[in-house]
């Protein structure tokens, strides 16, 4: 027996992959695959090129299933623009494998143990399965014309939600991976605004400029200016997006200490609000003002209430009653959000009443992923993709109808609704009480701008909500581990 080898010594193969000769023999094998791209097809070479680097990311998921949630959230915000540079790529399945992989790791992480899922036996998880069974029954709905467009539909309206929100309860359940959260969404704002800034200085790149030139130009180009889109799907996701990033950073602003921290949320919020406003999409501003008067609500305090509600006054009189820096684009554009009889809005109007009167009949819509612009590539010719619908409630309305809609919007606001009461009446660490106010007040700010434009089911957006909506209602288990330190050392570290 005294050569038999002790498993507890042993190394995994997961381990061996980070030595020496292993990377080295890698950086070979990745060599040799760059030669082989000058000699064959370049789709091909490219294939072969990423599989290494991707077999070594797969080997620390397995290790720390985490990282796919990073990984997620990060591309999020890259995987829109990646499709005016390489249209012939099916990016979207990226994040349902990513995803889905990550999921999977949780299982190997504790292949010889039981997955603990009472950490994701939480109401909220209840809340996606029962939305997604929603989005699985409309397959029955006899208006669905395309199994297509209802896959392109349900990813952002309720597949993620239903991915998103178990993983994070069970691999971001403590304070420091909520720090992370807020420091790599900070990061990732930052990056969208300073592309934004490029675009607005320096104009578009010639990828970009063929996006405009192949339709993009009628809704990004107006009166000859350019609607800043970053490297997002469109002005209306990046400004709406910046405008919420603005908000949560700002908030954050005041729960740090450290001067490094301050500047760096200080920046976020800066750059957000500049983004924001280069963007030209009016219905953005909503999302700081809304955000602001729910955090105004949840503070409970006298000095913050006047406070944000003088501010809010100002900001209203500012834009509906001054003409005050109207010969500036921006400040012009996002005016008109305040003209009741601004022509968008009538025509917004106009097409709800079409869609009323075509869901009359129809109590759980049209077929979901079959309305508005985006289902033109399943459904060229049908009636409900030749009406924008521009709203995300509309959206939802007109797809999964009046049943639809009202499931939805009780979902959100009960989200919002509990994770409120957490903040002002459970969560006992003040810093906590501010963090979850920040993500409450972005959350809420989201849902009112969802009502002029597609923001909430489109990424990034509808992933970061989705990680707040799960660290929103799991407050309660991140203030015991700030208030009981001997609560704090037992975490789930093992399936991190």
């Amino acid at each position: 027996m005294s050569g038999a080898i002790n498993p507890f010594d042993s190394i995994s193969g997961s381990d061996k992959i980070l030595r020496a000769p292993y990377m080295l023999l890698l950086v070979l094998v990745v060599g040799s695959f760059a030669w082989l791209t000058s000699r064959l097809n370049l789709a091909i070479g490219m294939v072969l090129v990423v599989i290494p680097f991707v077999f070594i990311y797969l080997v620390f998921l397995f290790k720390r299933p985490v990282l796919g949630l990073y990984s997620a959230i990060i591309l999020s915000f890259f995987l829109n623009g990646l499709y005016r540079y390489l249209d012939d790529i099916p990016f979207g399945l990226m994040m349902d494998g990513l995803l889905i992989i990550s999921l999977v790791s949780v299982f190997f992480k504790q292949f010889h143990q039981k997955v603990d899922w009472i950490r994701a036996n939480r109401d909220i998880t209840w809340l996606a399965i029962i939305w997604f069974g929603y989005a699985m029954l409309e397959l029955l709905n006899p208006e669905l014309r395309s199994y297509g467009a209802w896959i392109n539909g349900m990813r952002g309206v309720s597949f993620y939600m239903l991915l998103i929100i178990p993983l994070t309860l069970l691999l971001m359940d403590t304070n420091r991976h909520l720090t992370i959260f807020f420091y790599l969404w900070g990061i990732l704002s930052v990056l969208v605004s300073l592309k934004g800034i490029v675009q607005n200085i320096w104009g578009v790149d010639p990828w970009e400029k063929a996006w405009l030139d192949q339709g993009g130009a009628i809704t990004h180009i107006i009166f000859g200016k350019l609607r800043i889109f970053s490297f997002l799907s469109d002005a209306g996701q990046f400004g709406a997006n910046q405008a919420y990033s603005a908000l949560v950073a700002g908030i954050l602003f005041f729960t740090e200490k450290r001067r490094r921290n301050k500047i760096f949320f200080a920046t976020v919020a800066l750059l957000g609000l500049y983004g924001m406003i280069l963007s030209g999409t009016r219905g953005a501003i909503s999302v700081p003002l809304a955000g602001l008067a729910a955090f105004v609500v949840l503070r409970k305090n006298l000095f913050v209430t006047i406070s944000g509600i003088i501010l809010l006054i100002l900001i209203f009189v500012f834009f509906k009653f001054t003409s005050i820096g109207q010969g500036n684009q921006y400040i012009r554009r996002t005016r008109s959000a305040f003209d009741f009889n601004d022509p968008s809005l009538l025509v917004r109007l106009e097409n709800q009443q079409k869609l009323k009167a075509f869901l009359a009949t129809r109590p759980f819509g049209g077929g979901l992923g079959q309305a508005g612009v985006k289902a033109q590539r399943f459904l060229p010719n049908a009636y409900l993709s030749n009406i924008p619908t521009d709203s995300w409630y509309v959206m939802i309305w007109a797809e999964e109808g009046i049943v639809g809609l009202i499931l939805h919007l009780l979902i959100l606001f009960y989200i919002v609704g509990k994770s409120s009461w957490l903040i002002m009446f459970k969560i006992r660490d003040p810093i906590l009480k501010i963090k979850m106010a920040a993500l409450t007040s972005g959350m809420f700010g989201i849902m009112v701008a969802s009502y002029g434009n597609q923001v909430l089911g489109s990424l990034p957006t509808c992933i970061l909500i989705y990680v707040s909506m799960a660290l929103m209602l799991n407050s309660e288990k991140l203030d015991a581990q700030l208030m009981i330190p001997s609560e704090a050392q037992i975490t789930s570290e093992s399936f991190k």
